[in-house]
């Protein structure tokens, strides 16, 4: 299967790579080494890939040395042609003469159909390799994206991470389905062709070779600013990319607010950065482009120069004189292309180690190597717990310390900034404490399995997202195969019967954009039936009722004390009239636990939550 083939190489490709990272002592590299070292890394991290498909990508790359073989042939055995034309001895007839050149127009022939031939499986097979290596990079990106935490993506903007996902593993595709590809073709036919010209004359072929130095030079001399000016092009792509999706996310608030002038001028900015950017990659790549042929046209001055010279000398024949033509031909084609390679090596390189980057992100919060299993009943014990959110110095829970018995209803109640949501997060290990210790059935929370326990412990958020597909599927997000009737049941349970008897499809009316269709209040209860429907031993509430009507509020409870009896429910909330259905109400203020029990001992005690109480009571009276 593809998803086990991708975890096992990102399994070895991370052990493989780790072993060459270098250490503290590693030598300073100049900008003339630096960019070929980036190509050695590079390759290196994207091998244990490439491996997979071993048995396509050699036999792609021994077929280009068979047609770089079979291109080669060509011009030898044209020198022999041209040698016999030229030889032609006094009296041989014109049939004679054709006796002796048609089997090597014949061998010519089944050199270039061959060539055709094998080139065009060769191809395929290398470029199949690249877009297998860039599935199985896709998915490993993915999977990896799925087990990060809030601070990453807090981080990494969405807009840059599909534009790595998409424009920068196109790249690395690229890389190896046609860079590697031509640089192997320009390889080849440099060995290959000066290997039969070597054959033919030693001392032109060694003269044809003199440009080689300089275009290695010029090679090493535009790669560093070719890398540079496309890392910072795929950085601009990422960066439009970013901003076209929040914008076009928030798009309501933009015309609420009529910004859009100031979002277009905005967008203009950051599209003529990005078009500023390519066009100082295009001017290097222009350049170097432009070079190479010119060094290509000193071998061919050699050639007629010194070649002349050897032929009159009678060191040559002509038929060697007309091949060394021939193979120049070869080799210009792969110089004239040299710097085309470079710039596609470069980007190649750049895109990968973009993708590389977020491989690199160690996810916050991992599963322990030897998890427990036990089935969990939903009692909750908190102990001395302490949570404070990276670069902030004062802690957002401190010293909490309380207990659920499994079947109960906590409320947990506090204003704004409390430290609620934080501790909602914490029991599902989408942040970890510092301090402290969170029990699930007297077992530490970490030695769960991070997806048996977010399948076991339901978290439903305040602002819920929803998908762009049915109301249906949305309820039944967690097992599409649910029956019609879990889903009602659920639906009803979370006061949607109305509105699903409101749509002309009812439950299968297609909800749109992030529930575009839906209002706050339905997209709430939407996300609450999400999380009623899988009767999780631990449900989590987190103020899912800040949308809803005090009526609608008051027949969900009811359905929910019905719905979950023996199962335990937390319920964050703002208001007293929610949190007093609750068997137990924990306060906090500021992060710290103020006060523990039921709203009738609640209510006897001076404290935050008796004022609440009697400031809402008193908004109410007044309304």
């Amino acid at each position: 299967m593809r998803t086990s083939n991708a975890q096992s190489v990102a399994f070895r490709e991370d052990a493989n790579f780790a072993t060459m990272a270098p250490s503290s002592q590693t030598p300073h590299l100049d900008a003339f080494e630096r960019p070929f070292m980036t190509v050695r890394s590079t390759i290196a991290r994207l091998w244990p890939y490439i491996s997979q498909h071993a048995f396509a990508f050699w036999g792609g790359m021994l077929g280009l040395l068979v047609a770089r073989l079979f291109e080669a042939t060509v011009p030898f055995l044209l020198k022999e042609g041209i040698d016999l034309l030229a030889d032609r001895k006094p009296g041989m007839t014109q049939a004679a003469l054709t006796d002796e050149i048609a089997p090597i127009a014949l061998i010519i022939a089944a050199c270039v159909s061959a060539q055709i031939i094998v080139t065009i499986v060769s191809r395929i097979l290398i470029r199949r390799t690249g877009v297998l290596v860039a599935a199985d990079l896709r998915h490993r990106l993915y999977d990896h994206l799925q087990k990060q935490g809030p601070i990453f993506f807090a981080t990494y903007p969405v807009g840059d991470l599909m534009a790595r996902a998409i424009n920068d593993i196109t790249r690395v595709r690229e890389l190896i389905a046609g860079t590697s590809r031509t640089t192997m073709v320009l390889l080849f036919t440099a060995t290959v062709g000066l290997s039969f010209m070597a054959v033919l004359s030693w001392q032109l072929t060694l003269a044809v070779v003199l440009p080689a130095p300089l275009i290695t030079y010029f090679a090493h001399l535009y790669a560093q600013r070719i890398f540079v000016k496309s890392q910072r092009t795929q950085e601009g792509f990422a960066d439009l990319s970013t901003f076209v999706q929040q914008n076009l996310n928030g798009i309501r608030t933009v015309q609420a607010m009529a910004q859009e002038t100031r979002e277009i001028a905005r967008f203009a900015e950051t599209n003529q950065q990005f078009a500023d950017d390519n066009i100082a990659l295009i001017k290097d790549s222009s350049a170097i482009g432009a070079i190479m042929p010119i060094l290509a046209a000193i071998s061919t001055m050699i050639i007629i120069g010194y070649g002349s010279h050897l032929y009159k000398t009678g060191e040559i024949t002509l038929g060697t004189f007309t091949a060394f033509f021939s193979y120049l031909a070869l080799l210009l084609w792969p110089i004239r292309e040299a710097g085309s390679i470079v710039t596609q090596w470069q980007r190649g390189v750049s895109g990968t180690a973009r993708v590389y980057e977020i491989f690199d992100q160690i996810p916050e919060i991992r599963d322990q190597p030897s998890p427990l299993h036990p089935e969990l009943t939903g009692r909750v014990d908190i102990e001395d717990l302490w949570y404070r959110f990276p670069n902030k110095d004062k802690y957002a829970l401190q010293a909490l310390t309380f207990s659920i018995p499994a079947g109960q209803t906590l409320a947990i109640i506090g204003r704004v900034g409390s430290g609620k949501s934080t501790l909602l997060r914490l029991l599902v290990r989408m942040l970890e404490p510092q301090r402290g210790r969170i029990l699930l059935d007297q077992a530490p929370i970490h030695e769960y399995p991070l997806n048996y326990l977010r399948e076991n412990v339901c978290l439903v958020l305040q602002d819920p997202f929803l998908f762009a597909d049915s109301l249906s599927d949305n309820i039944a997000y967690d097992d599409p195969g649910r029956s019609p009737e879990e889903i009602l049941q659920s639906a009803q349970a979370a006061a949607l019967s109305s509105t699903i008897d409101a749509f002309p499809d009812g439950i299968e009316t297609i909800l749109g954009e992030r529930g575009v269709t839906l209002s706050g209040g339905q997209k709430q209860r939407t996300a609450l039936a999400r999380g009623i429907i899988r009767m999780s031993p631990l449900l989590i509430l987190d103020d899912c009722f800040s949308a809803v009507d005090t009526e609608t509020e008051e027949h969900i409870l009811s359905e929910l004390k019905v719905i979950r009896q023996g199962l335990t429910t937390l319920i964050v909330s703002n208001r007293v009239a929610t949190a007093r259905h609750a068997d137990e109400i924990l306060v906090l203020d500021e992060g710290k636990q103020v006060a523990f029990g039921s709203h009738k001992d609640l209510m006897t005690q001076p404290g935050l939550y008796r004022d609440l109480a009697q400031s809402q009571q008193s908004i109410r009276g007044k309304s």
